[in-house]
């Protein structure tokens, strides 16, 4: 399992620990993943994902998976993500015609 957000392609950093004598040493910064389950409206069913806090949040902010979906790039997402989104779409449009 990859160290990297589903939604929004967040992943692990890495830098340097500076010393108080300057010393510079190679570090990891990992995100901060959460496994959540999510529910999605069109599809009627709670789906399981691996996703970073900040990512959570916006999901929240936008007004749920559906909506944080529609609006999000296709590149940043993970397969399974990508696969939900086209799923999401599908079932809007078949719910408009």
């Amino acid at each position: 399992m990859s160290r990297a957000c589903e939604l929004t392609g967040k992943a692990v950093m890495t830098g340097n620990n500076v010393s108080h004598a300057n010393n510079k040493t190679r570090r990891r910064f990992l995100p901060n993943l959460v496994n959540v389950t999510l529910i999605s409206e069109a599809l009627n069913q709670n789906v399981r994902l691996r996703i970073s806090a900040n990512a959570l949040r916006s999901v929240e902010h936008r007004g749920g998976l559906d909506a944080f979906l529609a609006k999000a790039d296709a590149s940043e997402l993970s397969q399974r993500a990508r696969l939900l989104k086209k799923q999401i779409a599908k079932k809007q449009a078949e719910q408009a015609a």
